[in-house]
């Protein structure tokens, strides 16, 4: 069989289990099995366990589970409960507070998880009620959430990227975590400058300052002197990688031990709170190692067919520049991202990606951030955005087309900061270069 006839049937078969309900990891070992009997037999199950085993031993795959279990710490610590307070009396008496502590807190709950997915279903759950009873508009209001939820794949400690660097050869985890900063940055002053701009131009959209409580300088020290703890664990992890003091699993293990000590000091620190959340991270990890495994295997089986070689070639003959190729790589997940979750496609582009990316002679820690960008763009653009529907699924009173349009305006400027970022790839690696 033609390499090219051999990817294709892969890769539709591989569609054809996701789209049939099967969670990610179930598609891709269904996937990987059937193609192991197709082609090698049942001799060929040694491969799936050496990728298994590849995957449990990896150095970098520790990151994984401590990055999971400091943010289930947290989590259940409290300090996300107050570092929320803080940020409110922070932000202060200023029209539209509210857009603005969405823009914050999705922006920590984001580092927390790393996914879009599960922060607009917290926000739309817990936040999203409480803006329409004060009266903020519903539109902005999802915007700031969607808009919110979507650095999350960004700004470290991003699981997305620590897969990416467990799985591609020649770029840095610690350089792919510090890259996302200056852009996560950015991108959520562009959306707080769209708020400012609406606010301006239709003050209707929030509510009086007179129903925001005011706070004096003292309450406000004392918020700042709340989140101290919090701020320990941020140092803990990113300010350690930026020092280059410690590796990114040095600095998850830091921050777990930062974690700790945050849940001591809000007095939630108990045997039952750390068991529960050693549970959770274990169920999560569990997951994520038959994914990233079964995406190892995945690779193998494309190299045993030749389709690796054969796309490689193939590559190198097209007489396409380098940005047209670039374009056409990010187009692709841009569309697909709309009908497939981000992690999905992830583990599906990396085998085929990465050859493309080294004939090309791409920076990979400025691809695959942008890359990642792309994926977000994808994940909340309408029709079949992935976080569109979880927006929907936590705030079922909130119409699909009310969510439609508020994703547009995210859209347009996740597509900004992305031109933005291929015309200056200094933003996304005058950091890394640092290390």
């Amino acid at each position: 069989m033609e390499w090219y006839w051999a990817l294709t049937l892969a890769l539709l078969f591989l569609l054809a289990m996701m789209a049939s309900g099967l969670p990610v990891f179930a598609a891709f070992l269904v996937a990987n099995l059937t193609g192991v009997l197709l082609i090698m037999g049942s001799r060929g199950f040694g491969l799936f366990s050496n990728s298994l085993y590849e995957t449990v031993t990896s150095e970098t795959f520790v990151t994984i589970p401590l990055f999971i279990l400091m943010g289930e710490i947290l989590f259940r610590s409290g300090s996300v409960e107050v570092l929320s307070i803080a940020l409110d009396k922070l932000i202060g008496n200023v029209k539209g507070r509210l857009y603005f502590l969405v823009i914050a807190l999705s922006t920590v709950f984001g580092a927390l998880s790393g996914s879009a997915v599960a922060v607009a279903a917290m926000l739309g759950r817990s936040i999203l009620p409480q803006m329409k009873q004060s009266g903020y508009n519903a539109g902005v209001t999802n915007f700031t959430i969607l808009g919110g939820a979507s650095l999350a794949p960004i700004i470290p400690p991003s699981l997305l990227v620590i897969v990416i660097g467990s799985l591609v050869n020649n770029v840095s985890i610690a350089a792919l975590l510090i890259a996302g900063l200056v852009p996560g940055v950015i991108l959520s002053f562009l959306m707080s400058g769209y708020v400012i701009s609406r606010l301006r131009l239709s003050p209707e959209i929030a509510p009086s300052v007179s129903f925001a409580p005011i706070y004096s300088r003292v309450e406000k020290w004392r918020a700042i002197a709340s989140t101290l703890p919090f701020g320990i664990v941020i140092f803990f992890v990113m300010g350690l990688i930026l020092l280059g003091v410690a590796t990114p699993s040095e600095a998850a293990a830091t921050g777990v031990i930062g974690a700790a000590f945050t849940a001591f000091v809000y007095k939630r620190f108990s045997r039952l709170m750390i068991w529960q959340s050693l549970k959770s991270a274990v169920g999560i990890c569990a997951m994520i190692m038959l994914i990233v495994a079964s995406s190892k295997l995945f690779g193998q089986l494309l190299s045993f067919l030749g389709a690796t070689a054969g796309l490689i070639d193939f590559v190198g003959h097209l007489e396409i520049e380098g940005w047209m190729m670039f374009v056409i790589l990010m187009l692709v997940p841009l569309i697909l991202c709309m009908f497939i979750d981000q992690f999905a496609f992830l583990l599906l582009a990396i085998p085929l990606y990465e050859p493309i990316i080294k004939t090309y002679n791409f920076d990979p820690t400025w691809f695959w951030t942008l890359f990642l960008i792309n994926l977000t763009i994808g994940s909340i653009t309408p029709p079949f955005g992935y976080t569109l529907f979880a927006l929907k699924g936590a705030a079922t009173d909130v119409p699909l087309k009310e969510i439609y349009r508020s994703a547009w305006p995210v859209v347009i400027i996740f597509l900004f900061g992305l031109i933005l970022f291929s015309v200056f790839p200094q933003l996304i690696t005058a950091l890394p270069s640092l290390l």
